[in-house]
């Protein structure tokens, strides 16, 4: 998850001093982290009702975290 540029997604935001600059969902200080650290046990609508993020948001980190891992990295 750190090669992905989060700064492509409309969803999240990072702002320093804000949860020490972690992605975290837009207008609140839920990290996109707390997603992929709980998809597994929960449904969306849980991560919705338990995290107070919106149904979008989690949907777009998760379709952006796809099309990322589909990308062909950067050549070094």
């Amino acid at each position: 998850m750190d090669s992905i540029d989060w700064s492509q997604c409309p969803a999240v935001e990072s702002i320093p001093g804000k949860r020490s600059g972690a992605w975290v969902f837009k207008g609140t200080r839920t990290p996109i982290s707390t997603v992929f650290e709980n998809i597994q046990d929960m449904s969306v609508e849980e991560l919705v009702e338990e995290f107070g993020v919106t149904r979008e948001q989690v949907r777009a980190v998760l379709s952006f975290a796809a099309r990322s891992a589909e990308a062909p990295a950067p050549h070094s």
